[in-house]
C-alpha cells in the first residue's frame, strides 16, 4: 500500500483537540501572551524575535499603517462606496496599489541597499567608510539616471519626521546594521552629487531597517501591506462615521468635460 504523502509545515497544524503554530501550543502558549507584531516577526522568520527586534519591527508596522488621504486610502473608501458589501474587495483594492510609489518602496529600498552591500569585498567601519560608499552609490546612480530609492518625498520635503525616529529606535536597540548605516550615508552625501538636499523618507528607512533584522528582502512590501491593512481598516472605519467616498466621487462626476477624441497610435507604414 502507498504510504499517504506528507506536507510539512512548521507553521499552523490542527489535530481534533488541539492547534500547533510554530512549535507551541496555539492556546496555550500563543494567545494573550505572543503581541501580534511579534507574532508576524515569528511566523516570517520561524524564530522568536529578541524584545529589541520586536520593538524595531513594530516601529516599522507604526510607520507605515497609514499616511492619510494616499491612493491606497482613496481606493479603499471608493470600492467601499462601490460595494459596501465587499469590505475584503474594499481593502484587496488598497493593497493592490502598494507599489513602486507608495509602499513598494520599503522593498525596493531594502533590495537595493543590499545589492550595494553584497557587491563589496569588505564593509566599511566608520562613517567616513560608509560616507565614501554613498558617494560612489549615488554617482553611480546619477551617471546612469537612475533614482535612488528612499530619497525624497512629496510631502515632507524638509525632512520625514519617521526617518529619524525609526534609526533612534534601532540604536537604542543596538540594531543598526549595514542597511541603516548604507542609508544614513546616502542621506548626508547626495547632496554633493545631486546638487540638491532630499529628505530619506519613511519608507525607505523602514526597508533598511527590515532588511537589517534579516527579514527575507522577497518579503519587504508584505510587512508594508501588513501594516498598511491596519490603516485601511482605520479608514472604512472613519468612512463609516464620516464619509467622504461620495464627495470625492461626485467631485470628479459632476466636474467632467467632453473634448475630441485623443487618438493614440496607429498603423504605421
Amino acid at each position: 500500500m502507498t504510504e499517504p504523502r506528507r506536507y510539512e509545515t512548521a507553521l499552523g497544524a490542527s489535530t481534533r483537540e488541539t492547534i500547533t503554530l510554530l512549535g507551541t501550543d496555539l492556546a496555550r502558549d500563543v494567545m494573550g501572551t505572543v503581541g501580534f507584531g511579534e507574532l508576524a516577526f515569528w511566523l516570517a522568520t520561524q524564530r522568536r524575535p529578541s524584545p529589541g527586534e520586536t520593538r524595531v519591527f513594530e516601529s516599522v508596522l507604526a510607520a507605515l499603517a497609514d499616511h492619510g488621504f494616499t491612493p491606497t486610502a482613496i481606493v479603499t473608501r471608493l470600492t467601499y462606496l462601490s460595494a459596501p458589501d465587499s469590505v475584503q474587495g474594499a481593502l484587496a483594492a488598497g493593497l493592490l496599489g502598494g507599489g513602486s510609489r507608495f509602499l513598494g518602496v520599503t522593498e525596493d529600498c531594502g533590495r537595493f541597499l543590499d545589492d550595494v552591500l553584497r557587491a563589496q569585498d569588505e564593509l566599511p567601519t566608520d562613517d567616513a567608510g560608509w560616507d565614501a560608499l554613498a558617494l560612489a552609490t549615488v554617482q553611480r546612480e546619477r551617471e546612469a539616471r537612475r533614482f535612488v530609492p528612499g530619497l525624497g518625498h512629496h510631502v515632507h520635503k524638509d525632512g520625514d519626521p519617521r526617518t529619524p525616529r525609526l534609526m533612534q529606535i534601532a540604536a537604542e536597540e543596538g540594531l543598526v546594521g549595514p542597511h541603516l548605516s548604507l542609508f544614513a550615508a546616502i542621506g548626508r552625501v547626495h547632496p554633493q552629487v545631486l546638487g540638491k538636499t532630499l529628505p530619506l523618507n519613511g519608507a525607505g528607512v523602514c526597508g533598511a531597517a527590515l532588511a537589517d533584522l534579516g527579514l527575507p528582502l522577497e518579503l519587504l512590501r508584505g510587512f508594508a501591506l501588513l501594516a498598511r491593512t491596519a490603516g485601511l481598516i482605520g479608514q472604512l472605519a472613519e468612512e463609516l462615521r464620516h464619509p467622504v467616498a461620495n464627495d470625492v466621487f461626485l467631485s470628479v462626476d459632476l466636474n467632467n468635460r467632453s473634448v475630441p477624441p485623443d487618438p493614440y497610435g496607429g498603423p504605421r507604414g
